[in-house]
């Protein structure tokens, strides 16, 4: 498949400007998350232009289902992904930051369903597990969460995204590699 870059997808985009009432719990943004660190400066989570746009069809989507979305990561600073390969040096789940990650070029995002109320429906552990249980393939889970699972992955396979087998939380874009990796 070849992908041409369109010129609005040099930049990121804020992503609450894209989905208005877009849910989001940005642990980085807290000493809330696997590092025990603040890693932003603020809670606005960014990413390309072609993620956003697709995440918009996400949404619609878990919508016709009486579900949305909740944001917990997209795009990351190379300087963030070298302090999280400090603390986890396991490419399961924190990417070399010589090779870069998905989330450094702002192709991928973290998220959850979320009933419309805004309460998290179970997906089998939290975000940021790391651990066997965690991975998009797991099937030793009840049958509810295997539905919830298998959910988000169709929705978001349906928008363009394909999960990282050992997150079922993480979801890249189709055609991230043709992104630079950004540091900003």
């Amino acid at each position: 498949m070849v992908f041409e870059q369109e010129p609005r997808d040099t930049v990121l985009v804020k992503l609450r400007d894209v989905i208005p009432g877009l849910l989001c719990d940005v642990r980085y943004a807290t000493a809330n998350n696997f590092t025990g660190r603040i890693l932003y400066a603020s809670d606005a989570l960014y990413a390309r232009h072609v993620v956003a746009d697709a995440l918009v069809k996400a949404q619609e989507l878990a919508r016709s289902y009486k579900l949305q979305l909740k944001i917990y990561d997209a795009y990351r600073p190379l300087s963030v992904q070298r302090l999280m390969w400090s603390i986890v040096p396991d490419e399961r789940f924190v990417a070399d930051p010589a090779k870069g990650s998905r989330h450094n070029r702002g192709c991928a995002v973290d998220l959850t369903l979320c009933d419309i109320q805004g309460n998290e429906v179970d997906m089998g552990t939290g975000y940021d597990e790391f651990t066997e249980k965690a991975a998009a393939t797991y099937n030793d889970l009840p049958d509810e969460v295997l539905r919830n699972r298998r959910l988000l992955d169709e929705i978001m396979s349906t928008a363009g995204f394909t999960v990282l087998p050992s997150e079922w939380w993480h979801f890249d874009i189709i055609g991230w590699e043709r992104f630079a990796i950004l540091n900003e």
